[in-house]
């Protein structure tokens, strides 16, 4: 008498693959937060660097290109702006984004260097153009340097896997640490450029505290004040009313006080008042500014300057 063979009892494990009921596991799709967040990251970013080309140009085109050296630097900054932005734009490339990043994080260095010590011949004062343009490059950083560090998506996961090394595999799954690493760096350079704008201010007219003088500058006689600073005068002024306000005061601060004439000084010396009452000093006709480019006496980096809405001249002395 044969045994009928008996049957196994079911456990609670199944197969390889397999769920609760034996079926294949299905893997979950993508959260729409992490499916959408590169693509938002990319727009970000390139808009973002569009922004601050779109600034500069403006800055470019309404006389910093007057300016030598600073002029084919904005110029370039525009450029390569505008070129990275549509790069981030038709590419997901992980170098392209960390391009854009550090050249977003290199703009804001050289605006700050400019706040603090000039570049070229160049001081930036405290505008909004310029306070705007430094958040936004901040933000630039911040969404390029997250695109840069952020996982790749499953699928470009696999398929470079498979064919790449393992430092190209790391890459691609992300940088430990990277996403505290760009919020710590974007907080600092916003705070940094807080500072910085706020010690900046705008330039103080300058008194002319004592004689002007004259001096020979590029082989010119001309007018200084008593530190021996150029003088400048504006196309767009009359000989009772300066035209130089607000942010244009900043960079070309008014000479004001009591004027007197040192030896060599052969013009007329007058006085007008200026809207809020100051008294600025007038030579031969003209409303008497510094530029706050020339950081030292013998320095005439203002002249023929087509800035804040007209052209610039040094002051010249006959004789």
């Amino acid at each position: 008498m044969t045994s009928r063979p008996r049957p196994q009892a079911r456990s609670g494990r199944t197969g390889p693959g397999r769920g609760c009921r034996g079926e294949p596991h299905r893997r979950l799709p993508a959260q729409p937060s992490r499916r959408y967040r590169q693509p938002g990251l990319r727009l970000a970013g390139a808009g973002l660097l569009a922004a601050t080309g779109a600034i500069h140009l403006d800055l470019y085109l309404t006389g910093y290109r007057s300016i030598p050296v600073i002029g084919w630097l904005f110029l370039l900054q525009v450029i390569a702006a505008f070129g990275l932005a549509a790069a981030v734009l038709a590419t997901s490339s992980r170098l392209v984004a960390a391009a854009g990043a550090g050249f977003a994080l290199a703009t804001l260095g050289g605006y700050l260097l400019s706040v603090w010590i000039g570049l070229f011949g160049s001081k930036e004062i405290r505008t909004t153009a310029g306070i705007v343009a430094g958040v936004i490059e901040a933000a630039a950083f911040a969404a390029l340097a997250a695109l840069a560090a952020a996982p790749a998506a499953e699928g470009q996961q696999a398929g470079q896997a498979t064919g790449g090394s393992r430092l190209q595999a790391r890459l691609q799954a992300g940088i430990p640490g990277a996403g505290r690493a760009v919020v710590g760096i974007t907080a600092a350079a916003l705070v940094v450029l807080a500072i910085s704008v706020a010690a900046a201010g705008g330039a103080a007219p300058a008194p002319a505290g004592g004689a002007l003088k004259t001096a020979r500058i590029g082989g010119v006689t001309v007018l200084t004040n008593a530190q021996g600073f150029t003088l400048y005068w504006f196309a767009s002024d009359t000989t009772t009313r300066s035209t130089c306000y607000g942010t244009c005061a900043g960079y070309w601060p008014p000479v004001t006080g009591t004027p007197s004439a040192g030896p060599g000084v052969t013009g007329r010396l007058a006085t007008i008042k200026q809207s809020d009452g100051t008294t600025q000093v007038t030579y031969n006709g003209h409303p008497l500014y510094t530029y706050v480019g020339d950081t030292a006496p013998g320095q005439a980096f203002g002249n023929n300057l087509n800035l804040n809405g007209g052209l610039w001249h040094e002051v010249t002395v006959p004789g």
